[in-house]
């Protein structure tokens, strides 16, 4: 007989107690060393920055991936091709050489093509130009990370799609489901339960590429602590602390995102049973 193969979720996490130690240790230096108080209270306030910033780039990269993938499994050779062409194109272009490139060259280059194409507005006095500042730091990284993220999104979506057995979806239209009501009904529900795992890797990713918008000089919590750094010259004590804060923000993702996935991977056993 074979002998089974070991399996980490088995195991009693150890890792997890000793990592609770060591943060409930660097916790309390924190709360009792001046120096550390003072430097968490800085750098903390880019913590909302970085929340923001992932969260709205996440939810847009979500969308625009299940679009471009929606448009990678149609019918269409045209879509298909267009699906394939963003995804290889974008997958294989750096975030921070993304990120410099929408910044520097999109942003410039879709206020001009918007002046041009709005010039009957503003000369009727409708509309003011648009201009380059006008577009604000943020929300150029905000959508050089949803632009980023997803083409990787949205091969996740395409693999949870493809999952769903296509007996079901015969079935479906069969019975005149339209494809909408196939697509909401029949293949995203089953599809989630494939799609959620990689996706929530994918959103703790995120939460550490969002330290890459601190190059554009957003206040993010990276950004806030390479300020406070390079005017204190305290550099161990601030990057500790800005480290503990992602790693309290990603280790807490991930356990949550753990939980889910055994809680889905339950609802499907029990679904697959009855």
């Amino acid at each position: 007989m074979a002998a089974s193969r070991p399996s980490s979720d088995k195991d009693f996490p150890y890792w997890l107690v000793a990592a609770g130690i060591i943060a409930a240790v660097i916790a309390i230096i924190i709360a009792t060393n001046d120096l550390y108080t003072q430097v968490l209270s800085i750098v903390s306030k880019g913590v909302w920055v970085t929340i923001f910033v992932t969260l709205v780039g996440f939810t847009l990269a979500s969308i625009l991936g299940l679009i471009i993938a929606v448009m990678g499994l149609s019918r269409s050779l045209i879509l298909r091709q267009i699906a394939r062409f963003y995804v290889e194109i974008i997958r294989g272009v750096p975030i921070l050489v993304l990120l410099f490139y929408i910044a520097f060259v999109g942003a410039p280059g879709f206020v001009v093509a918007w002046n041009f194409l709005t010039t009957p507005l503003q000369e009727a006095g409708l509309i003011e130009p648009l201009k380059v500042r006008d577009i604000s730091l943020m929300w150029r990284a905000i959508i050089s990370l949803t632009i980023g993220y997803s083409a990787f999104i949205s091969e996740v979506f395409r693999a949870g799609i493809l999952a769903v057995d296509e007996g079901q979806i015969e079935a479906a239209q069969a019975l005149g489901l339209s494809r909408w009501q196939r697509f909401r009904l029949i293949i995203m529900p089953q599809a989630l339960r494939t799609i959620l795992p990689p996706l929530g890797n994918d959103f703790v990713a995120m939460v550490k590429d969002s330290s890459l918008v601190s190059v554009l000089g957003v206040a993010d919590l990276t950004q806030m602590g390479k300020v406070y750094a390079s005017g204190s010259f305290r550099f161990f004590e601030t990057y500790s602390i800005v480290a503990y804060i992602y790693l309290l923000l990603t280790v807490g993702l991930s356990l949550m995102l753990r939980a889910l996935e055994r809680r889905l991977r339950r609802a499907g056993f029990d679904a697959d049973a009855g």
